[in-house]
């Protein structure tokens, strides 16, 4: 079965974005686990021990992120939708700025 984790890097101050709250979501929206960035920007692991097959989202609270340093972002969440299909380590990082993100699956 696959693993899960995620990283924020805040691309506006060109270091990791630390104190965002990150949710995992089935498909069908039922929440299967949450966390926030630590210091470095990192949920080293989320979600049950081991993910089945199949699609699933990450919402990432970028207006609680953006809040906490003063500002208002555009994007008040950020959900990336994505599909385990193996049972390798998932990597979802998000590069994120007040207007816009961007994300890739890392290693």
């Amino acid at each position: 079965m696959a693993t899960l984790s995620t990283h924020v890097l805040d691309t506006s101050r060109g270091r990791p974005a630390e104190g965002v709250p990150v949710t995992l979501l089935s498909a069908t929206g039922e929440e299967l686990a949450s966390a926030t960035t630590d210091a470095d920007g990192r949920v080293g692991s989320l979600g049950p021990g081991d993910l089945p097959p199949g699609v699933y989202r990450l919402r990432f609270d970028t207006a609680a992120y953006h809040r906490s340093l003063g500002e208002q972002g555009f994007y008040p969440e950020v959900v990336v939708a994505f599909t385990v299909g193996d049972d390798r380590h998932h990597h979802v990082p998000l590069l994120l700025n007040p207007f816009g993100y961007s994300t890739y699956r890392g290693s």
